[in-house]
């Protein structure tokens, strides 16, 4: 299944060129409050609990049906409890990163070049159709676009072996995580409002497939800058998952952000950022 968040927080299932408004489908009351949104956790927690009332609801000829081009769609995460990013994941990136740091800090941070997570704030999540705004008082830094696969947690838990994380994710969507490249905290950089741009949609486990059998792009302005195989990954997703959740307990509906391909490069006012995963769909969001 592809699952959207719409305009009032209501939960439309992607079929073909319409959008499917399926909420009436949910086996528990909708929350239509974005501070709470228990319905959208409960979703990631229960899909398979779910998938068939939903499934059932989506070829019903009375469901509400919208054509995807109108449609507004939101981010398909809804006030999740943490963002977990993993840094340094793609070895050309690691390699990109000493000449990036040269340039932007004068010096080499050889810490940062070691795989861990870090947590960016919730409320930097933004939607398909925002644009990433870039924040006045970087002025004179260089902001970067990092195109990524972005899990989204569906039971979690704490301590989850690696041979059982896939089956904690719900599904995965197409992330930008934007980045501030000064001296300040990682968490600080990349938690402005509107930097981890998320969507067009939820693409269920059973559907996207294997999330290291995909293929990342991402174009500025009609030039492709990154390019990478998923396989490629140092760390893979589920081992991703398994040593974040020995670090914090992974709750249904937390976002993990999976590492940048290389290719990283500037953002400036006027551009448009358009990125694509196998299976998950397609990006497209401007910078102002």
């Amino acid at each position: 299944m592809k699952l959207a968040i719409m305009a009032g927080l209501r939960l439309g299932m992607i079929c073909g060129a319409e959008v499917i408004d399926v909420t009436a489908a949910l086996p528990w009351p909708h929350d239509a409050d974005p501070l709470t949104a228990g319905w959208w956790r409960r979703l990631c927690l229960d899909l398979e609990l779910a998938a068939p009332a939903l499934t059932a609801a989506s070829v019903d000829p009375a469901a509400p049906r919208t054509a995807l081009r109108d449609a507004r769609l939101l981010a398909p995460a809804v006030n999740p409890s943490k963002i977990v990013a993993a840094a340094s994941n793609y070895r050309e990136h690691v390699a990109e990163m000493h000449q990036v740091q040269e340039r932007t800090l004068g010096r080499v941070e050889p810490w940062m070049m070691d795989f861990d997570v870090f947590l960016k704030a919730p409320s930097s999540i933004a939607g398909p159709r925002d644009d990433i705004v870039l924040p006045p008082d970087q002025r004179g830094n260089e902001i970067h676009h990092e195109a990524e696969l972005v899990a989204i947690v569906g039971a979690g838990g704490k301590d989850i072996p690696a041979e059982e994380a896939l089956d904690r994710v719900a599904g995965y969507t197409i992330g930008l995580d934007i980045t501030v490249r000064s001296k300040a905290d990682r968490s600080r950089r990349k938690s402005y409002d509107t930097f981890s741009p998320l969507g067009p949609w939820l693409v269920t486990r059973d559907e996207a497939g294997d999330p290291a059998d995909m293929v990342i792009e991402l174009e500025r302005n009609g030039v492709t800058r990154q390019r990478v195989a998923t396989r490629d990954m140092l760390v893979p997703v589920q081992e991703i998952v398994a040593y974040a959740s020995r670090i914090m307990t992974l709750l249904p509906g937390d976002v993990i952000f999976t590492g940048a391909p290389p290719g990283v490069g500037p953002i400036e006012p006027g551009d448009s950022l358009r990125c694509r995963i196998s299976r998950l769909g397609e990006l497209e969001v401007g910078v102002r």
